[in-house]
């Protein structure tokens, strides 16, 4: 499975994740430093240039780096892939069940390792809370979370393992972007990570100017994970602003269909009843398989939908592009886009 993905009422992402695919001791290290709780994206005693010591505030707390990690462990989601994109091979990062080989590593992940010539990291069990024995065994310089669920008191707990660096404001909010920041000045990389950032937005706008019916076209992002209901992704979620990047905007529906306003989740709940109510140009959905799709749109309720009838619909299919739109990288983006975006501009197209 993706490693769990809990907002903050602390309902599993996991779970989520789940659903879909049925229906369908401590170790105290120098440079430490865990202060109280802080905010800002990243911010960092850094100019940019590589020098340590470097402090990056968080929503859980500061902490200060005093020299450049060697030894890499990440948690959540994203954060691998980042440092894998700057050159470097996590000494340990989750293991991604869903969406992953047989060991459990995505595929992008295993592109990039093996282009590193690196040797498999220990892969964390991303079943439940972040395993603190094994991110003992790994002897981590730091621990990467900026896109995660991590918990303060976890956060306190591996803070005695290594410098913790957390998200910088709401579990699961983090944008690719900010993650990419994030991670590169926790390892002294800033401008690195500055230029991937660059050239991943450079083929975006590519993308986006090959495949103009995109431009200004309303979406509505959902999953079936429940019979039922919809779950429905918001404006602040990482896999919508994604297609905010190719040049589409965000259905008015998904902020007036909202019954759960400031619950400080990444999604809210839509019954079947009311799907008429939803006015976009383009549904967007992911699977785990198109037999999943076929049941999805046999439903009497979903195949009124206009977006189905008029074949304005874009299911994401299989376990690893759910995974990929799920946790949107620096890594996963071009893997990802060049496969679904003809996709959904065949969609576009056909908005009247």
């Amino acid at each position: 499975m993706l490693p769990a993905r809990r907002p903050a009422r602390r309902r599993s992402r996991l779970a989520l994740i789940a659903s879909a695919v049925v229906a369908s001791a401590a170790l105290v290290l120098t440079g430490c430093s865990a202060g109280g709780a802080g905010s800002g994206s990243g911010g960092s005693t850094s100019d940019g240039s590589g020098a340590f010591p470097v402090t990056v505030k968080s929503a859980l707390g500061s902490t200060t780096i005093d020299e450049k990690p060697k030894r890499v462990a990440t948690w959540g989601w994203g954060a691998q892939d980042i440092v894998l994109a700057l050159g470097i091979v996590p000494v340990a990062m989750p293991k991604f069940v869903y969406g992953g080989d047989a060991k459990g590593i995505l595929p992008w992940d295993k592109d990039r390792i093996a282009e590193l010539k690196g040797t498999t990291p220990e892969l964390l069990d991303a079943s439940g809370d972040a395993p603190f024995e094994q991110f003992v065994a790994a002897k981590p310089d730091v621990i990467l979370a900026p896109y995660s669920g991590l918990t303060k008191d976890e956060f306190a707990k591996l803070s005695k393992i290594a410098p913790v660096v957390a998200y910088p404001e709401k579990p699961w909010a983090t944008s690719w972007r900010d993650q990419t920041r994030i991670v590169g000045k926790a390892l002294g990389m800033s401008k690195q990570a500055d230029a991937l950032i660059a050239k991943t937005e450079d083929s975006m706008t590519a993308l986006a100017a090959k495949y103009p019916a995109l431009k200004d076209k309303t979406f509505y992002y959902a999953a079936a994970n429940e019979p039922g209901k919809l779950n429905v992704y918001r404006a602040d979620d990482p896999r919508v602003q994604l297609l905010n990047d190719l040049g589409l905007k965000n259905s008015p529906s998904i902020d007036a269909l909202d019954p759960s306003k400031g619950d400080g989740s990444f999604f809210y709940q839509l019954s079947y009843e009311n799907l008429s109510k939803i006015d976009t140009d383009l549904l967007v959905m992911y699977f785990v398989n198109q037999a999943a799709v076929d049941a999805f749109t046999s439903d009497p309720l979903v195949a009124a939908m206009p977006t189905i009838k008029e074949g304005r619909f874009a299911p994401l299919v299989g376990e690893s592009f759910v995974a990929a739109t799920s946790a949107p990288s620096v890594l996963s983006i071009p893997w990802m886009l060049d496969r679904y975006v003809p996709q959904l501009a065949e969609a576009a197209a056909k908005v009247q």
